[in-house]
């Protein structure tokens, strides 16, 4: 199982921190991502942490601005969002794909049916 949580309402320029936990399942087998999604778009993904060794992935969109990171101890991905936009704002998502460690990324991480866990979703609402 994954618990989103940590979304909120922030002015244009701000920031936030996302929060992932898993449970349930081997995080180290495991990235986690997050994928967002606004009103009447379809949902896409936003970065993406290996558990095993770290490695990260990033939407171009978000390059820069988000970092993504894990707390193996705790078996929690955060999202940092700094210098966020109104076109930011949307539920955000996080879910769990099966990862080998050393295993290269490619646009096909976001290939949503290959994830086994999805948390709740969060809203992040960025006001202009």
């Amino acid at each position: 199982q994954l618990q989103a949580s940590g979304g909120g309402l922030v002015q244009a320029g701000g920031s936030l921190r996302l929060s992932c936990a898993a449970s349930g399942f081997t995080f180290d087998d495991y990235a986690i991502g997050w994928f967002r999604q606004a009103p009447g778009k379809e949902r896409e993904g936003v970065s993406c942490i290996s558990s095993s060794d770290g490695s990260t992935y990033y939407a171009d969109s978000v390059k820069g601005r988000f970092t993504i990171s894990s707390d193996n101890a705790k078996n929690t991905v955060y999202l940092q969002m700094n210098s966020l936009k109104p076109e930011d704002t949307a539920v955000y998502y996080c879910a769990a794909v099966p990862f080998l460690y050393g295993s290269v990324w490619s646009p096909s991480v976001w290939y949503t049916p290959g994830y086994d866990y999805w948390g709740q979703g969060t809203q992040v609402t960025v006001s202009s």
